[in-house]
């Protein structure tokens, strides 16, 4: 076995060595070089219009390149793709950073605009531009994301900016295209000096853009404000090179370092832009306007680059507070990037930073412990409305996108909006993981069950010197709402279905005996006993018994069974069976009536002080079943039952 072990590994170790060797391969085949000639005559007939791109064309073209690759349109429903596996719960917000890089690239007025993030701590702002950097470095790489300039330009600009202005309408005739940059002052002075003004000798190669490189990536992360300096965006004279050229006006005796020659032709991220200097704000938004800087000694710099800030509320607040900064708001487009309100969205946000900790590889979290706690994070960000109807555990629920009693699907987006600020504050992934971290680093066997994760919750509440002893209530009582509301509910159900392996077969045939009822009730015709063949009116009482499980009133039950009707109805025209994952309240109506017939037995099973060999046969049966079936390990599982037994005891 360890052998067979130790030659898997080995496998491993050598597939993954051919693809680094591969790459490679491939990277180095990927390289050009050449003269603008050899460009021009070479690699420009290929596509002139990817060569002319702007980056906020070449973000889109990116975007789409990778929706394609996941088989989903970039502006569908659903954001795949680049953010696919990184980022849940805040498809607004992507959509919305989507549909910017669409109207830019398209030329309105849009890609006139710096792009600014907003939104509370550990929301994913700095991940959503992280994944663009990323995306932007892999397209590079590709047949479709080539991209050329001029060799040794710190602004790797576009071979096609040596084209005389006078040519370019020639050039537009030949190759249907307008060439729009002007060559930076560095390769002007190379160009007179080092090639006697003969572009066509001019040295091109094709680059790749790269954050650690510094080619098509810039970003800058403000220091104390009282000493930030500007030369950190634009660069400053490099005394060094002074003496070598003589003149402080020599562009090659100025230090090219500065993010937004970085940028070019990519992305400029700019972290916490609220905390900068005005001098800094007004610099940029005229860089996203215009497309160009000015620095002493040298002429208008042209630089095309997708400007991305982010910043967080408690500074956009205070920013918005002073009127001079009206003008530069107006030059702003603003995506609000919240917290998920999804705690099943959530629960993903968590499971994705736990398989990046090493401390979590070898710990076992059972099935609910992460949505017990992404549970407790939703109710901390939900605002209240004015509906008797309606408290924090039904909304959580209608934002996971479960049905509740009483509103219809349609009324969810106008209960969203009845409350915008929702999701713009409470507690974030980061405190959650903290707080199971906490627990782990405790805990003396590699495995937490949901309770032991919401004690740690608690314990992250009660010594948090940040919060005050009203708040410190209210996400205590939080904790309660997830136990009672949620856990108590998923625990039963998974006990009741591991007691009772036909459990999934037998809630499908109540399902069809109630659909049958409420059908012919509907219908106001009987129903024909298929055994004896007599006729008899809809088992009302049973009807009822099911329906008040989920607390469905007497005169609430005509609209619940016609909602029924109708969604067995859209899935028999799908050509698909109703089942009980067609209808969530529906199913949990079903288990409920199962379990309460099968209380008794389950309350034998599992509270007897002394049982019996039959008993803890169906015991051990029962734990196994949770392990194999459920997600649950042996220290979960055996949790679970003595939970399961403590509330059958109370009720």
């Amino acid at each position: 076995m360890g052998n067979q072990s130790n030659k898997n590994d080995s496998k491993q170790r050598a597939g993954f060595i051919g693809q680094l060797s591969a790459y490679t391969h491939q990277h180095q085949a990927r390289h050009w070089e050449g003269t603008f000639e050899q460009f021009l005559q070479e690699i420009v007939p290929k596509g002139a219009r990817l060569m002319i791109r702007s980056s906020h064309e070449y973000v889109w073209d990116m975007l789409r390149w990778y929706a394609e690759g996941s088989d989903e349109s970039v502006a569908g429903p659903r954001i795949n793709g680049v953010f696919s596996h990184e980022l849940f719960g805040i498809d607004e917000a992507l959509g919305r950073v989507i549909e910017y890089f669409k109207a830019a690239s398209a030329g309105s007025e849009v890609g006139r605009r710096l792009l600014l993030l907003l939104g509370p701590p550990s929301g994913g702002k700095s991940t959503l531009v992280i994944l663009l950097k990323r995306g932007l470095e892999e397209y590079s790489q590709t047949d479709e994301g080539a991209l050329y300039a001029l060799k040794g330009s710190p602004v790797h600009e576009s071979p096609l900016n040596l084209i005389p202005h006078s040519l370019r309408g020639s050039f537009r005739e030949t190759y249907g295209v307008d060439v729009k940059g002007e060559l930076s002052p560095y390769c002007q002075a190379l160009l007179e000096d080092e090639f006697e003004g003969d572009f066509m000798k001019y040295p091109v190669e094709r680059v790749f853009i790269s954050e650690a490189g510094r080619v098509g990536v810039g970003t800058y992360a403000p220091h104390d404000p009282t000493t930030a300096d500007i030369a950190d965006l634009v660069g400053s004279v490099d005394l060094s090179k002074v003496a070598e050229y003589g003149d402080e006006g020599d562009p090659r005796a100025w230090s090219w370092s500065g993010a937004v020659y970085a940028a070019s032709r990519g992305v400029l991220e700019m972290i916490e832009i609220l905390k900068v200097k005005r001098e800094f704000l007004y610099l940029l938004l005229t860089l996203t306007q215009e497309k160009n800087v000015k620095v002493a000694r040298f002429p208008l710099i042209y630089l095309d680059e997708t400007i991305i800030a982010h910043t967080n509320l408690a500074e956009f607040r205070k920013f918005i507070q002073e009127r001079e900064n009206e003008a530069l708001l107006d030059r702003m487009v603003i995506v609000q990037v919240p917290y998920t309100l999804s705690y099943k969205k959530e629960a993903r946000i968590y499971r994705k930073l736990i398989s990046t900790a090493s401390a979590f590889r070898s710990v076992h979290l059972d099935p609910h412990a992460l949505k017990a706690a992404a549970v407790f994070a939703i109710l901390s960000r939900l605002h209240k409305v004015e509906r008797e109807d309606l408290d924090f555990a039904k909304k959580v629920r209608l934002y996971a996108g479960e049905d509740v009693e009483g509103i219809s699907d349609s009324e969810v987006e106008r209960i969203r909006m009845e409350t915008p600020e929702e999701g713009l504050s409470g507690v974030s992934p980061r405190f959650v993981i903290n707080a199971v971290s906490s627990a782990i680093t405790r805990s003396e066997i590699e495995s937490l069950t949901s309770m032991e994760v919401l004690l740690a919750l608690k314990d992250a509440i009660e010594s948090d010197a940040r919060m005050d002893a009203k708040q410190k209530r209210t996400w205590l009582d939080f904790l309660v709402t997830v136990r009672k509301d949620f856990y108590n509910r998923w625990v039963k159900e998974d006990v009741h279905k591991a007691l009772f392996s036909s459990f999934e077969e037998e809630s499908q045939e109540l399902l069809d005996k109630y659909l049958d009822e409420i059908e012919s009730s509907l219908d106001h015709r009987e129903i024909t006993d298929p055994i004896t063949g007599e006729k008899r009116p809809p088992d009302e009482r049973f009807l009822r018994g099911v329906e008040e499980k989920i607390n469905i009133s007497d005169s609430g039950k005509l609209s619940f069974r016609q909602e029924v009707v109708r969604k067995a109805m859209v899935a028999y025209k799908k050509g698909e069976k109703f089942t009980l994952d067609n209808h969530a309240r529906l199913h949990e109506a079903i288990e409920h009536y199962l379990f309460a017939e099968r209380r008794d037995v389950l309350r034998l099973v599992t509270s007897s002080a002394r049982p019996d060999e039959e008993a803890e046969q169906k015991i051990s049966a029962v734990q196994e079943r949770l392990i194999r079936e459920y997600g649950y390990d042996k220290h979960s599982a055996d949790e679970a039952l003595k939970y399961v037994t403590t509330l059958l005891s109370l009720e």
